[in-house]
């Protein structure tokens, strides 16, 4: 077991590519940034950190994840009787639950968790965008089909979302994603950084607020007073705040430079749960596609002129 997630320093290239092994027709080699691994053709039992959503998007079985994958309402349900194995995974765990095959975003307890089974290292970020994430994940379970189901509902959500928005949201309004921590924090997201980013601008394709877009960033931290060079017509609001303090979202709302906001002024601003927007795999981004489809088809029907709150 020591050699099952063997490295060959063939390189790091930042995807993970499948071929079957010749020796052995039950396996196969996936190339990761920490080289060749082999695994399952048919991996049956996967522990995971932070890729439960991933792999059960594509028909993964999943028996182990981190805490905060149980906290996603859109997996709540299909995480029933798997374990929480802890961030970064307790390798105790790990070895109690016999796994054979585990999947990290992670490289802490990397070699201790080879010892336990083959074990591929997936880097944040690896895939862009819902396609590649199918991809790649579909490829690692070794099977296409639950893939292809997902991504041919996503595609209808996503074209049923745009259809039901026109005449509501104006072509070409920007939207922006933003997050205030409980250490008072202000964070500006892309596409591909979680907190909806997939689902509003690929899926119902707004435009990210310019300077955003100029600064080739899928994140950035902001001070409250370069807020408005990065404000959009519609901002979603997240609130990473895990002890339910309140002060630092309450401090932002109070803030002159908040208030002054033109998407505050016309009740087109939307304070979102973090544990439904956090999420960034297929199964949440084609859930939260119609999430936002409702919020802002409600918002239009409210925000008439002289009326209707920032939701």
């Amino acid at each position: 077991m020591i050699s099952a997630c063997g490295r060959d320093n063939v390189g790091s290239k930042n995807t993970a590519q499948a071929s079957h092994s010749s020796a052995d027709a039950a396996t196969r080699t996936i190339q990761t940034v920490k080289g060749k691994v082999q695994i399952p053709a048919h991996p049956k039992r996967i522990l995971t950190d932070y890729y439960a959503g991933e792999l059960l998007s594509v028909g993964g079985h999943v028996i182990g994840a981190a805490p905060l994958e149980f906290t996603n309402p859109f997996l709540k349900d299909k995480l029933k009787g798997a374990v929480d194995v802890g961030d970064p995974i307790n390798v105790e765990k790990a070895l109690a639950l016999k796994p054979d095959l585990i999947v990290t975003d992670s490289d802490k307890n990397y070699d201790q968790l080879c010892k336990i089974a083959p074990t591929l290292y997936i880097p944040y970020g690896t895939a862009h965008n819902i396609d590649e994430t199918v991809h790649l994940f579909s490829r690692i379970v070794g099977q296409t089909k639950p893939g292809e189901r997902l991504l041919a509902e996503y595609r209808e959500k996503a074209a049923a979302g745009r259809k039901a928005l026109k005449g509501v949201v104006a072509p070409g309004a920007t939207a922006g994603l933003y997050e205030i921590t409980d250490k008072g924090d202000l964070w500006v997201f892309g596409p591909n950084w979680g907190r909806g980013g997939q689902a509003i601008y690929n899926a119902l394709k707004f435009k990210l607020p310019p300077k955003l877009a100029a600064s080739n960033k899928q994140y950035l931290q902001l001070s409250l007073e370069a807020l408005p060079q990065y404000a959009a017509d519609y901002m979603f609001l997240t609130s990473y705040d895990p002890e339910h303090k309140g002060t630092a979202l309450k401090n932002l709302r109070q803030s002159p430079v908040w208030k002054d906001l033109p998407a505050v002024k016309e009740h087109r601003v939307f304070y979102n749960d973090f544990n439904t927007f956090y999420p960034y795999d297929p199964i949440s981004i084609t859930k939260q596609i119609d999430l936002f489809v409702d919020m802002l088809k409600q918002n239009a029907k409210e925000n008439k002129p002289g009326q209707g709150q920032g939701r």
